[in-house]
């Protein structure tokens, strides 16, 4: 990431499009979280992101940073829409646990019940590939992942791609972050409910939400206020890698905004598409087979703030990267979106996340 330190006289000119609403909202604060954005995303001529931080879904700041396209010198507008790499992981997750309320699987059934060749798959269960804890070779650290990096590729060609790779561990010895198991979820939910992932996830969740901002990516499509991604070399910016977007697939191809990844937080809030004893399972932590407890649910990693739990994910994939966090406790969601691989909201994010926690606490404090 590249630090850029910006004189206070100059923070106006780089925002755009703010909007705060809240108790814990005073000048104070307000210029904090500015001061920690303009750390990363400081110069209004480069590639920049959007910020939004909600208490119970009220607003208490939505702000952009920089440009959405350099070419046509656009600026960046809280509205934009970006790509959210593993983040997509959180829907994967939700879409197989409404497939188990609905009866049509387990997540203890093992792999081998829907993919009926593949290696050792009646060891590895769905439950294992949702926490990364399978043992299946990532993919993405291939060295022949290039040769397919840009065909357009059927979800059972990319698990053929990996599934003779030996394996890395015994599933269930170790939690180690992996994108292959995050594809075969996404051909478990093809097989299961006899439609595309990209089809099943637009009509479930999305239209079910009204996510209407968010897509399954295309570099093809037109998408209203797309945020065109960067990647920052020597001689300057370039346009991101172009990728076939069915590599990606179920591990990263979706996008989204801020206000849209608020209604995903709050839908599930509400239980609007899971049960809560289902949804609950997205947000426990289980245990390794040696009875070690590891801080990973169902697509989000579980972690603490100052001792506070939360929940939270990250994503990077060429030209974008994102962040978002959420405290239970308060019902504070903090989420960060940038379009250059170079600028990383994740780290901002969470201490975004830290203030907000303990401004919310000093002001309980007040009488």
């Amino acid at each position: 990431m590249i630090i850029i330190k910006t004189i206070t006289m100059l923070i106006p000119l780089f925002i755009l499009g703010g909007t705060i609403n809240a108790q814990v909202h005073t000048k104070k604060y307000e210029k904090k979280i500015d001061s920690l954005i303009l750390t990363g995303f400081g110069n209004k001529n480069e590639p920049g992101g959007v910020f939004m931080v909600t208490q119970k879904g009220k607003s208490l700041y939505r702000k952009a940073f920089g440009k959405a396209n350099l070419e046509l010198d656009v600026n960046m507008t809280p509205d934009n829409v970006f790509q959210i790499g593993s983040m997509t992981k959180q829907f994967t997750a939700v879409a197989i646990l409404m497939l188990e309320q609905q009866g049509k699987l387990h997540v203890n059934d093992p792999v081998s019940k829907y993919i009926k060749d593949y290696p050792n798959g009646d060891k590895i269960t769905i439950h294992h590939l949702l926490t990364h804890t399978s043992g299946i070779r990532d993919f993405t650290k291939m060295k022949s992942l290039p040769s397919i990096a840009q065909k357009e590729m059927e979800p059972k060609a990319i698990v053929d791609f990996f599934k003779n790779e030996p394996a890395d561990f015994a599933p269930g010895e170790k939690f180690d972050y992996n994108n292959s198991g995050y594809v075969m979820l996404g051909h478990i939910i093809e097989i299961v409910s006899g439609d595309t992932y990209e089809n099943f996830i637009q009509k479930n969740i999305f239209d079910k939400t009204g996510m209407s901002k968010s897509y399954y990516a295309s570099d093809r499509k037109i998408i209203p206020q797309r945020a065109y991604g960067y990647h920052k070399k020597e001689q300057g910016f370039v346009n991101k890698t172009m990728i076939s977007f069915s590599i990606p697939f179920s591990a990263g191809s979706l996008m989204s905004t801020v206000d849209d990844m608020l209604k995903w937080q709050q839908a599930l809030n509400k239980n609007i598409l899971l049960k809560p004893e289902e949804v609950q399972k997205a947000f426990q932590s289980y245990k390794l087979n040696n009875g070690e407890e590891f801080t990973y649910g169902y697509g989000w990693h579980l972690k603490k703030i100052n001792g506070t739990p939360d929940r939270e994910h990250g994503g990077n994939i060429f030209g974008f990267k994102s962040m978002g966090v959420y405290i239970p406790d308060e019902d504070i969601y903090v989420i960060g979106l940038s379009n250059c691989d170079c600028h990383s909201p994740t780290d901002i994010t969470r201490n975004i996340a830290q203030i907000t926690l303990e401004e919310l606490k000093t002001s309980a404090k007040k009488p």
